[in-house]
């Protein structure tokens, strides 16, 4: 299969309708054979009551864009992804502007996946390092 970003780019901002991801406004933004990045901006809708970026709209913002990631290189026909285990580590608050989360590959087997997940802000300064485990499970027939 030949890598094409824009299509790439087009096909997972459109899975985003109606979901977790279009309520959180989190767009996948750059793409590569092995990365995937999404953004998602700092707003109220993603703050926690002190007005700093939850950790759980960070979480969700890595989780989804490893899940894409994983997709890339699957026949989605045929089969889907499942995270299985992800985990944070928050090193850094925000309170405006915009998140960045790069997945990388660690490891891309048949049937599992792992990624490490860099979230940055406009500066590429670190704000969390995620981990992301994704199985991969065949469709019923």
């Amino acid at each position: 299969m030949q890598f094409n970003k824009e299509e790439v780019l087009a096909r997972a901002n459109a899975a985003n309708k109606n979901t977790l991801m279009e309520t959180l406004n989190i767009e996948i933004c750059d793409a590569g054979t092995d990365y995937l990045v999404a953004k998602m901006p700092v707003n109220s809708r993603v703050h926690q009551p002190d007005g700093v970026l939850h950790g759980g709209a960070t979480v969700a913002l890595a989780e989804s864009v490893g899940s894409f990631a994983a997709h890339i290189f699957l026949d989605s026909d045929k089969y889907f992804v499942r995270g299985i285990e992800v985990s944070a580590n928050h090193i850094k608050s925000i309170s405006e502007g915009t998140v960045y989360a790069k997945a990388t590959f660690v490891h891309k087997g048949r049937t599992t996946q792992l990624f490490n997940i860099r979230v940055t802000d406009d500066n590429d300064r670190l704000i969390s390092s995620c981990r992301l485990t994704t199985i991969t499970l065949p469709k019923a027939k």
